[in-house]
C-alpha cells in the first residue's frame, strides 16, 4: 500500500500548495490562495467549485439532461423489464469504467508529478493520459474518439432545446428555436473550465430532478390512456436501439478526466461517479416506467416525452427548466473540446476569459450546423451511443486499464491498487475482458446495426434539414358549410 499512499500524499501536496497555480488557468490570470477560495465570500461560493461535492453535481448534472426524455420512448422499443434491467446494468458498468479512467489519471498524474511537470496553465485531458501511459496511437484513438462524441453530444443538446421550447411556443418551427438556441448555448465560451461550474451544476441537477419528478407524477395523474399496449420488445432494430439509448444514458465519462482536472484532491474522485449514478437512478427509473405504463406503445412515435403530457403550468415549468439545463450541459459538453481547440491554436494558458472565448467561438459553428441537418431527437442519441460512446465510454478505458497493468512491474509500482470489493488484478482483469467484449459485441455490434437502420429510416422519413421534425401536421381548415339559395 505503500506506492498507493505515496501517490495520494504527492498529489494532495500539490494540490494545496500550488491551488493558486490551479486556479490561473481556470479565473482570470490574478490567481488567489487557497484560504480565499474556501473562504466564505460570494465568488468562491458560486464561481471556484474544486470539492468532492462539486465533482458529484457535475457528473450527476450531466448524465441526465435530455436522456431523460427519451428514456421512456426506450422503454417502449425494451420492454419494461428490460428498460430497468439495461438501466442498472449500464449504470454500474459505467462506473466501473468510470472507476478504470480515475486510476489512469492518478497513475498519470503521479508519474508526471515525479518528473517535476507542472500543470500551471494546463488542464489534462484524457487523450494526454493515454498519452502518457500508452503511446501517440492511443492519444490518437482518445482523441478522435472523445472529440467526435463530444462534439454530437453538443449537438443532441442544442436539438433537444429546439424540441422542448415548440411545446411551449410552436409559433416557431423547430429549425427556427436551433437557430435561436444556438446563440444561447455560445455563450457558454465565457466560463473558463469546470472549476468554475459549481454554481450550474447544482442549479442544473435541481432542475432535472424536478423534471423527473414532474414526469412521474404527471404520467400517474393523467393514467393510462384509452386502450393502452405494452407490446415492447416487437422487433430487433428496436430494441437494440432502445438498449443503446440506455448505454449512451451513462456514459458521461468524455468529461470525467477534466472533471477530476479542476478538484483540489482528485483522488477523492474514485467513487463519485458511482454515487452519482445512484443518484440517476431515482430519477431515470420511476419517470421513464411511469410514462411508460401511462402512454404505451405510442411512445414509439414519440421521442420525447413531453409530447405526450397534457398542457399545464407544471409541464411549461418543467420545459423551461430542461431548457436552461440544456444549455448547461451544452457547455458541459463542450468545454473539453474548448480546450482542445485552444490548445490546438495556442490560446490554451492566455489568462484573459474574454481572448479565451473570442478563441473558442469556432467550435460551436459546426456543433449548430450539423443540429439543424440532423434534427432527429431521440434516433441520434442511439446511433452516438453504439458507434461513439461504446468505444469512448467502456472499450478504450477497460483495454488501457489492462495494458497499462499487464506487466508485474506495473502493477507493483501502481499507484492505485485494485478496489477493496474486487481485491485481485486477475478479477480486474476478468472484468475488463466482460465489459470490452459485451459491449463489442452488444453495444457496438448489434446497437450499432440497430441504430443506424433507425437513422437512416428517419433521414428517409423526414429528409435532412428537416424543419419540424416529429411536429403534428397542421389541421385543414373546415369546409365553409353551403350556402342555401332562397328563391
Amino acid at each position: 500500500m505503500l506506492p498507493q499512499k505515496q501517490a495520494e500524499e504527492a498529489i494532495v501536496s500539490r494540490s494545496n500548495s500550488t491551488l493558486k497555480d490551479e486556479l490561473e488557468q481556470d479565473v482570470d490570470g490574478k490567481g488567489e490562495d487557497e484560504a480565499a477560495v474556501r473562504g466564505f465570500n460570494m465568488k468562491s461560493l458560486l464561481w471556484h467549485g474544486g470539492s468532492a461535492w462539486d465533482a458529484w453535481f457535475s457528473c450527476a448534472s450531466n448524465q441526465v439532461a435530455q436522456v431523460l426524455l427519451t428514456l421512456p420512448y426506450s422503454f417502449s422499443q425494451l420492454g419494461m423489464l428490460s428498460g430497468i434491467i439495461l438501466q442498472l446494468f449500464y449504470g454500474f458498468m459505467g462506473s466501473w469504467t468510470a472507476y478504470l479512467i480515475s486510476v489512469l489519471y492518478v497513475e498519470y498524474r503521479t508519474r508526471k508529478e515525479k518528473e517535476n511537470v507542472s500543470f500551471k496553465n494546463h488542464v489534462i485531458q484524457w487523450f494526454e493520459v493515454l498519452d502518457g501511459l500508452l503511446g501517440p496511437y492511443w492519444k490518437a484513438a482518445g482523441l478522435a474518439f472523445n472529440c467526435t462524441f463530444l462534439l454530437f453530444g453538443s449537438v443532441i443538446q442544442l436539438i433537444a432545446c429546439a424540441s422542448n421550447i415548440y411545446y411551449i411556443n410552436d409559433r416557431l418551427d423547430k429549425r427556427t428555436w436551433t437557430y435561436i438556441f444556438g446563440a444561447c448555448c455560445a455563450t457558454t465560451v465565457f466560463i473558463p473550465s469546470y472549476h468554475n461550474y459549481r454554481i450550474w451544476s447544482f442549479l442544473g441537477l435541481g432542475m432535472t430532478t424536478y423534471t423527473a419528478w414532474y414526469l412521474t407524477i404527471a404520467a400517474v395523474v393523467h393514467g393510462q390512456v384509452e386502450g393502452v399496449t405494452h407490446s415492447g420488445p416487437t422487433k430487433l432494430v428496436l430494441y437494440f436501439t432502445g438498449a443503446t439509448n440506455i448505454l449512451y444514458t451513462f456514459g458521461g465519462h468524455a468529461i470525467t478526466v477534466e472533471i477530476m482536472h479542476a478538484m483540489w484532491k482528485p483522488q477523492k474522485f474514485k467513487y463519485i461517479y458511482l454515487m452519482a449514478t445512484v443518484y440517476v437512478f431515482t430519477l431515470t427509473l420511476p419517470s421513464a416506467a411511469a410514462v411508460y405504463w401511462a402512454f404505451g406503445d405510442q411512445l414509439l412515435n414519440h421521442s420525447n416525452a413531453f409530447s405526450l403530457l397534457p398542457n399545464s403550468g407544471w409541464r411549461d415549468a418543467a420545459v423551461i427548466l430542461m431548457l436552461i439545463h440544456q444549455i448547461i450541459t451544452f457547455g458541459f459538453a463542450c468545454t473539453p473540446l474548448y480546450f482542445v481547440w485552444e490548445k490546438v491554436i495556442g490560446m490554451h494558458d492566455t489568462k484573459s476569459i474574454f481572448l479565451r472565448a473570442l478563441a473558442r467561438l469556432p467550435v460551436v459553428i459546426p456543433i449548430w450546423f450539423l443540429a439543424i441537418i440532423f434534427p432527429f431527437f431521440g434516433p441520434i442519441n442511439s446511433t452516438v451511443g453504439a458507434l461513439l460512446v461504446s468505444f469512448t465510454v467502456y472499450i478504450i478505458p477497460a483495454m488501457a486499464h489492462m495494458l497499462t497493468y499487464r506487466t508485474p512491474s506495473a502493477r507493483q509500482a501502481a499507484a492505485e491498487k485494485p478496489p477493496f470489493f474486487l481485491p485481485s488484478w486477475t478479477a480486474m482483469y476478468a472484468v475488463n475482458v466482460f465489459v470490452v467484449g459485451w459491449v463489442l459485441v452488444v453495444g457496438f455490434g448489434l446497437g450499432g446495426w440497430a441504430s443506424v437502420a433507425n437513422f437512416v429510416k428517419q433521414v428517409d422519413t423526414f429528409g435532412l434539414f428537416a424543419k419540424c421534425y416529429q411536429c403534428p401536421k397542421p389541421q385543414p381548415p373546415p369546409a365553409p358549410a353551403p350556402q342555401m339559395r332562397h328563391y
